[in-house]
């Protein structure tokens, strides 16, 4: 018999969250393990003793630990998906026909909280995960990402005096067709500071600008993704965008500029938690920013009980101070030295004790001075020989060149921690470290930027960027944490007793043999 469906809306019904909502669901075992009850006492001092009653603190975080969870990253979009989920509402103890806040309520906590509220929510998180024993701490590998800023490059300006600036640039650069056109948007507001809008650029800087623009513009018209925004040349020294000051230009080869947020990323190998996450400038080298992340993280795990002994990480992180600042920590590095070292011209050897190379004809080439090389900033050594003794040499024109006196090189002054780095990663177990990276922190940074909330920032600053950039690590760890599966550990005491009864009975088992051995050497003499 066939049936049909017959609805008619009850005007009184029993309903209970809990009867609906399965017990393996995702949200309801996060609610059961995720106690942020600590939160009332930390925000109290961001509000004040009298009007409205806020946001629930817990409902905040957790609110927006779902939206990174589902890979929202529109207020306006995660409110509304909310509404319809009853594991959602069960989750931020919201009943069916409560109304959820504002979408703008979102927003304005957010900036009301600073970021050491959600760093502390990230620590505690990250205990949770060190408790169920899924941190090991001794190996941690950093790597790094850039992420979308909510900013356009059409919105860019010229950095001040703009009367000057624009008619410098004018006179060194070849303008194309693009350049003539105007932004296609202008800023509404200019939220930049006075020294964020003041050219810093010296005259050897503009002059590289000069020669590249004079490059690019032969074939900036015609070239692959030429029409595209931002496509134009730009840089940080003569740009920067009112919306989003803090933003910088940066670029990935084969890629159009963007301005961007750099996000620094340390993950533990033992399980693939992330120990630390924060937002930096994208100006910058990731050699700049490694000792901040080194001193942030030691400090983090040594509260947390954990031993740090080994740093993993990229060529980008490769610099000779970066080097004797690990060492010095105490901390054994396997980071790959850049393409360009050298220990020293080929067909030179190095003396450790006299600190001198002896050039292909035996001559000794000695120190001189240390000093700063102001297009890297970076300390070397110069090692220089006698023109007297390079007059007759030789190999003069190969080895010197045509105009030049007297062989003069410059070295990395760090050139013994490279050497042992270098040692370090081209042994077996440098290579072991460099297969844990790539199979550690790349995927962790894939799944933050595709689905995690990541793959654009919403936004503006950097201090608002950091905090974004926690409740995404947040998330992941959370995610991580329920999905780990502890295994059954004997406690000490029973493991310990169970050590020495093994080594009683290695004991007994070598005593045994011992006057098995003597017992019959004795038999033997006594047939003799």
């Amino acid at each position: 018999m066939q049936g049909k469906k017959e609805y008619q809306e009850k005007l009184f019904t029993e309903f209970r969250m809990s009867d609906r909502i399965p017990k393996e669901n995702f949200y309801r075992r996060l609610k059961q393990v995720l106690d942020l009850h600590f939160l009332y006492v930390l925000t109290r001092p961001y509000y004040g003793d009298s009007g409205q009653k806020s946001i629930d603190p817990t409902v905040f975080f957790k609110l927006c630990l779902v939206g990174y969870l589902e890979n929202i990253i529109s207020d306006r979009k995660l409110i509304s998906h909310c509404s319809l989920r009853l594991d959602i509402l069960y989750f931020l103890g919201y009943d069916i026909d409560e109304e959820l806040p504002w979408h703008s309520t979102i927003s304005r906590t957010r900036q009301l909280y600073p970021e050491e509220v959600f760093e502390q929510v990230f620590t505690k998180v990250l205990s949770m995960c060190v408790e169920k024993g899924m941190v090991s701490g001794h190996t941690q590998a950093i790597d790094s990402a850039p992420v979308k800023a909510n900013a356009s490059m059409d919105s860019l300006e010229l950095k001040v005096p703009e009367s000057e600036l624009e008619d410098y640039l004018r006179n060194i650069r070849h303008i194309s067709s693009m350049d003539r056109e105007k932004p296609i948007r202008k800023a509404k507001v200019n939220k930049a500071t006075k020294s964020q809008k003041t050219i810093t650029a010296n005259k050897q800087e503009l002059t590289a600008i000069k020669g590249r623009n004079k490059k690019w513009s032969k074939d900036q018209d015609q070239r692959p993704g030429a029409s595209n925004k931002g496509s134009k040349y730009t840089s940080n020294k003569t740009h920067y965008s009112p919306t989003d000051p803090d933003a910088k230009i940066s670029v990935k080869p084969g890629k159009a500029r963007k301005l961007n947020y750099m996000s620094q990323l340390s993950v533990d190998t033992a399980h693939h938690v992330i120990t630390d996450i924060r937002a930096y400038m994208a100006d910058k080298k990731d050699n700049q920013y490694l000792q901040d992340i080194v001193q942030r993280l030691k400090k983090r795990l040594h509260k947390q009980g954990l031993l740090w002994r080994n740093c993993v990480a990229d060529t980008g992180y490769s610099d000779g101070e970066n080097y004797a600042f690990l060492e010095e920590t105490g901390l054994t590095s396997y980071i790959p030295p850049h393409g360009t070292y050298k220990g020293g011209p080929d067909g030179f050897s190095y003396n450790k004790e006299q600190d001198h190379y002896l050039c292909p004809q035996g001559e000794i080439v000695p120190f001189k001075k240390v000093f700063n090389d102001y297009r890297t900033h970076t300390k070397k050594k110069e090692y220089r020989i006698s023109s007297k003794i390079c007059r007759y040499c030789p190999i003069k024109e190969q080895c010197v060149g045509k105009t030049a006196q007297e062989k003069k090189f410059s070295v990395t002054y760090f050139r013994e921690e490279y050497e042992r780095n270098k040692k370090r990663v081209n042994s077996k177990r440098g290579r072991y470290m460099k297969s844990k990276r790539q199979s550690t922190v790349e995927p962790v940074f894939g799944t933050l930027t595709q689905f995690m909330g990541l793959r654009k920032i919403n936004t503006i600053g950097i201090k608002q960027v950091n905090k974004v950039m926690h409740l995404s690590a947040i998330a992941y760890n959370l995610k991580k944490y329920l999905k780990f599966t502890s295994k059954i550990v004997k406690s000490d005491a029973k493991s310990l007793a169970t050590v020495l009864a093994h080594y009683i009975d290695y004991l007994r088992n070598k005593v045994s043999r011992y006057n098995l051995t003597k017992n019959n050497q004795i038999k033997s003499v006594l047939k003799i």
